[in-house]
């Protein structure tokens, strides 16, 4: 058997080439009438019969003549872009400020350009000439004196109204000549997890003021342990959100705003630690508002009063919890009173040495973080709190009217 064409490969020769002439007759016949269009163009739109007109370009030969001197293709390009964020941070960058902390008495004593501190504010009232700012109490912690820095470099002196360790919140005063926007608080009742977020502040300082950073609620009423005094014990648990958005030295007391430009939270403090990142922490705002009521009202905030000196059960050796405190070995919390104010609300209530709080109110406490939530979060000055304690090994109630000085 042999192939159906013997002749193939002759044939497949002249084919090739016939196939040549046809192509480069179809590629004159192309560049022709290219040619032929290049040129016909301009006189039909002269004749208006295009629906467009054709003009030269000037500006552009004269970018394209230089890009080629240089050998590079140039655009250039103009977007105006305008989304939800750039609307939001619009409405509330201008109410964040920078804050200064200086702890010298002169100039000369702090030294030039020697600054105790800088941390960010949120200008959130203006009443007449004055205008008020929130921020965080260790940004203003042992300053003496403070300056406010506006969003267009104003720099304007502070003075402080009101500051509580406790919250890690402040109100400072300033003249509200210069100011031109105040912040609008939103609910941060209302967050999602999920819920896109924007941080406002002075990142490293004002050097970076202004700094705007984009993320998400990461996490709703976080519990973050704070040791107020140093001491290596947990004296309190800070109530916080949890966000991705950047959060570094100097954002501390800036705002943290919703997608509709509302502060919903007062930056504070971030996790600084090696195996941790992404981890910012804002104080919600509806949590935050009693609290800059009271310091702006009276520079202090007003809380329930015991009068009394306490110790977390968990932290007495199991040996004096039996021996001194005589409680019931199955009990292993409560916090015990280490001494008693004369004329207190708990000297009035009955309350001695060594006693042993374990319930407020039906709510079990289980060491002094748990009291003082219960008291600041949940008490007023002048209501009534139940307690339940344990005295010589016995379960005893008493009721107590609450004062009016700090715990």
């Amino acid at each position: 058997m042999g192939y159906y064409d013997q002749d193939y490969e002759q044939r497949y020769k002249k084919q090739k080439g016939n196939r040549g002439g046809i192509f480069l007759a179809s590629l004159v016949g192309a560049i022709l009438g290219a040619i032929l269009v290049i040129v016909a163009l301009p006189q039909l739109s002269a004749f208006n019969v295009l629906p467009y007109t054709v003009q030269p370009d000037n500006n552009l030969e004269e970018v394209d003549e230089k890009a080629h001197e240089n050998g590079v293709s140039t655009t250039n390009v103009s977007v105006n872009v305008t989304t939800d964020i750039t609307k939001a941070v619009d409405k509330a960058s201008d109410a964040v400020v920078g804050i200064t902390n200086l702890q010298g008495a002169s100039f000369w004593d702090a030294g030039v350009g020697e600054e105790a501190g800088t941390g960010s504010g949120v200008i959130y009232k203006r009443d007449g000439n004055k205008a008020f700012v929130v921020t965080n109490h260790h940004v203003v912690e042992g300053a003496h004196s403070l300056e406010v820095t506006l969003a267009d470099g104003t720099k304007i002196p502070a003075r402080l109204r009101g500051s509580d360790i406790w919250t890690d919140l402040a109100v400072l005063e300033i003249e509200a000549n210069s100011v031109k926007t105040v912040a609008e608080f939103g609910n941060s009742d209302a967050l999602r997890t999920g819920e896109p977020v924007i941080a406002i502040g002075n990142p490293l300082g004002l050097t970076f003021s202004g700094s705007v950073t984009q993320g998400i609620v990461s996490g709703l009423e976080r519990a973050i342990p704070v040791d107020i005094n140093q001491d290596g014990v947990i004296d309190w648990q800070a109530e916080v959100l949890q966000t991705d958005a950047a959060i570094n030295p100097g954002n501390s007391g800036g705002a943290l705003v919703n997608i509709s430009g509302q502060v919903i939270g007062i930056n504070s403090m971030k996790i600084a630690r090696s195996a941790v990142e992404g981890i910012g922490l804002s104080i919600p705002i509806n949590y935050a508002i009693p609290i800059i009521s009271d310091l702006e009202e009276f520079g202090e905030v007003k809380r329930p009063y015991m009068g009394v000196q306490l110790q977390s059960v968990n932290e007495i050796p199991s040996y004096y919890q039996q021996e001194a405190l005589k409680l019931p070995k199955d009990i292993k919390h409560g916090v015990a009173i280490k001494h008693v104010d004369p004329n207190s609300p708990a000297e009035q209530a009955g309350l001695h040495e060594l006693d042993v709080i374990v319930e407020m109110d039906g709510d079990q406490i289980n060491d002094v973080i748990d009291l003082r939530k219960h008291l600041y979060n949940k008490k007023k000055i002048g209501e009534q709190l139940n307690i339940k304690f344990y005295r010589n090994g016995e379960l005893q109630e008493t009721a107590m009217k609450l004062g009016g000085a700090t715990l």
